[in-house]
């Protein structure tokens, strides 16, 4: 069981590094959808995460258009995450045991950050925000691939786009299917 203290320390440590983690992921899918690199957005999330990765570029190339640096960097934060909160709560674990785990919570973020994305869209695009905005134009280059396909399924009904509730309901399912231990989530 865990003292006040350490689930205050465990919810600290677990923002900082998921926050960072989100910027590292929406990198590499910004980079995967070829995404407006010049707009503001991407802009902030290339100059917070590109320290780290410059310094990996060196070493490991990129693929395609996959960042591999940035996957790199971030396996890497998540897997010091985990060593911090196995730190935290007074646990240990071995080296592949908490790799598992980082590629399980990275996995994780993934879909909660595409949660995230899609659930802004949509309620975005009910105060009609302009496709002009730079966050609803980056958030449109991110989702597109993945609602796109449902909405050629499933068309508009009376004038409301169901897509994003079809793909959170599939991400939500996902990630109830991916067996990380409650205390890293």
């Amino acid at each position: 069981m865990t003292s006040n203290i350490d689930s205050a320390g465990l919810f600290l440590v677990n923002t900082l590094f998921s926050l960072y983690a989100y910027t590292l992921i929406l990198r590499i899918l910004l980079q995967w959808v070829r995404a407006d690199f010049y707009n503001p957005m991407a802009q902030f999330v290339w100059k917070v995460t590109n320290p780290p990765t410059q310094l990996l570029r060196q070493v490991v190339p990129r693929y395609r258009q996959l960042d591999i640096p940035a996957l790199v960097v971030l396996l890497a934060v998540v897997f010091l995450n985990i060593l911090v909160d196995l730190l935290i709560i007074g646990r240990g674990a071995g080296v592949v045991t908490i790799l598992w785990i980082s590629l399980l919570k990275v996995l994780t973020l993934t879909i909660n950050l595409m949660t995230i994305t899609i659930l802004v869209q949509a309620v975005m695009s009910w105060f009609g925000a302009s496709m002009h905005s730079p966050a609803s134009s980056l958030l449109f280059s991110v989702n597109e691939p993945m609602l796109r396909p449902v909405r050629r399924v499933l068309p508009p009904i009376g004038g409301l786009d169901l897509s994003p509730l079809v793909v959170i309901l599939v991400l939500q399912v996902l990630i109830r299917l991916i067996p990380l231990p409650y205390i890293f989530r």
